[in-house]
């Protein structure tokens, strides 16, 4: 029997998590396990409350992605109600999520990824945080505060509030975007598409410095899914569900109200995260990635110009095929912001935008909807059936991260294989692991954040149950 080394919680994602890392008599690494503990009881819960009372209900799943979760609850409420929202209030409602987009992974890019990147995953934990990285590069620094302000301020000015809006419901919104806000928000894009390309050039030179290590940090073929458009472009609000095997050929193409056609979930004893994964191909060959390194992998194009430009380089990293370098997930988050931001100047420059034909009729109660939208961190399904009253009897939740979750712990493996010695324990190492999952940019319940660090514990133990050695934050 060997050893086994814990971290516990993983830090610089939204949400608590644990690692156990299994060595052998050799102090090899022989398993390790990405764990969810925390219970959340959303789907339960909110069985007998009235369908329409979702939009409001769901938002506080997550501090961060609220508006995810805001949008596929009153996308599910439609299909409840039978009824499809005007053109207006569909722009308006894409327009919301575009502002979560662009907020999400900002933050994610600079302030969560960004102390490996800039400072190095061997640097001094103390300092390797968002206040090192405002340290070592303040100008960087406040133009990533200034951007996810940005999105912040989309969605405020569109719902009136940052987080926990209460503004789409069933059959479109409850208020039309006015005229100054529309001109403030055109105004301030061409500075945050600056400063995106800014965080692309990082990256791309990060990478071409680091290139041993892209091509051995937690690289493996897999499946992906990600909505997209008609005609194969990219999409983050609307759309099919395309899903293409590890060659990047097509497996499945469906729209999102029959996703209990296509996809199944597993359970482990070890998480209380859900192993979703695609039926045809079973369990384990059918898991996939999702997120911004599933999206593009699925997507043949983009539909504006500049996040075009970089797809064409993104493309050619892997010779036509699918990116399956993990750490490359962060080149496709900011590709995605820059499609965001141009996404943005579209719909605003849209005569329509203003229109205040905002709520449709709905002509009565069907009783099942399904709501689809891509969250920052990947596919968002919510599901919902009632009675002829329209009281919820059933609600089925797939969250993004879920969706990531055999992915994750794969990663996990891979990283603490190449990188731990469980006989010489240093922070390097286990950030490079904690680096894994970050790259994924879970979303694990958003009910702790904290500036800085958070304090974690690994506590190294013999095969006889006697502690050997500790690493310690406080």
């Amino acid at each position: 029997m060997g050893q086994t080394i814990t971290i516990s919680p993983v830090t610089r994602i939204e949400g608590h998590a644990r690692i156990t890392i299994h060595l052998n008599d050799q102090g090899q690494v022989e398993q390790s396990f990405f764990h969810v503990d925390q219970f959340r009881g959303f789907e339960k819960f909110s069985e007998g409350r009235m369908f329409f009372e979702m939009p409001e209900i769901t938002p506080r799943i997550c501090g961060i992605c609220p508006v995810s979760h805001h949008l596929a609850a009153a996308k599910a409420c439609d299909g409840v109600a039978g009824v499809k929202p005007t053109p207006t209030a569909h722009k308006l409602r894409e327009l919301l999520h575009m502002g979560q987009m662009i907020q999400s992974h900002g933050m994610h890019f600079f302030e969560l990824a960004g102390p490996d990147l800039i400072l190095g995953f061997d640097a001094d934990p103390a300092i390797r945080n968002v206040v090192g990285v405002i340290q070592a590069n303040p100008d960087l620094a406040v133009k990533a505060v200034k951007m996810r302000a940005y999105g912040q301020e989309i969605i405020r000015r569109l719902s009136g509030r940052r987080i926990h809006p209460r503004w789409a419901i069933t059959g479109g919104v409850n208020s039309a975007l006015k005229p100054e806000d529309r001109d403030w928000i055109l105004s301030q894009i061409d500075e945050h598409l600056a400063t995106t390309k800014a965080g692309i050039a990082l990256f791309l030179d990060w990478a071409d410095k680091n290139q041993a290590l892209m091509n051995e940090f937690a690289v493996f073929p897999s499946n992906y899914m990600g909505l997209v458009q008609p005609d194969g472009a990219l999409e983050l609000y609307d759309g099919q569900v395309r899903i293409v095997d590890a060659q990047g050929q097509l497996l499945e193409q469906f729209d999102p109200r029959h996703y209990l056609d296509y996809i199944a979930e597993h359970v482990e004893r070890w998480s209380y995260l859900k192993f979703p994964f695609y039926k045809k191909l079973g369990w384990p060959e059918g898991t996939y990635r999702v997120g911004p390194l599933g999206r593009l992998n699925v997507a043949s194009h983009i539909s504006t110009p500049l996040a075009q430009e970089e797809m064409k380089i993104w493309k050619q990293l892997n010779g036509g095929r699918p990116v399956e370098g993990t750490l490359w997930f962060h080149y496709a988050r900011l590709i995605e912001a820059v499609y965001a931001l141009e996404r943005t100047r579209e719909l605003l420059e849209d005569p329509d935008i203003l229109s205040t034909d905002i709520v449709a009729e709905s002509a009565g109660i069907v009783g099942e909807g399904v709501g689809c939208v891509e969250a920052p961190r990947g596919t968002l399904f919510h599901h919902y059936w009632t009675n002829e009253m329209g009281q919820l009897t059933r609600v089925n939740l797939i969250v993004a991260t879920g969706h990531n979750n055999w992915a994750m712990s794969k990663s996990v493996d891979m990283v603490a294989k190449r990188y731990i010695d469980g006989k010489n324990l240093t922070e390097g190492m286990l950030n490079r692991v904690e680096a894994a999952i970050r790259a994924h940019d879970p979303c694990l319940s958003c009910s702790t954040h904290a500036v800085g660090q958070m304090p974690m514990v690994v506590e190294l133990y013999d095969a006889d149950g006697r502690l050997l050695d500790v690493l310690r934050r406080d």
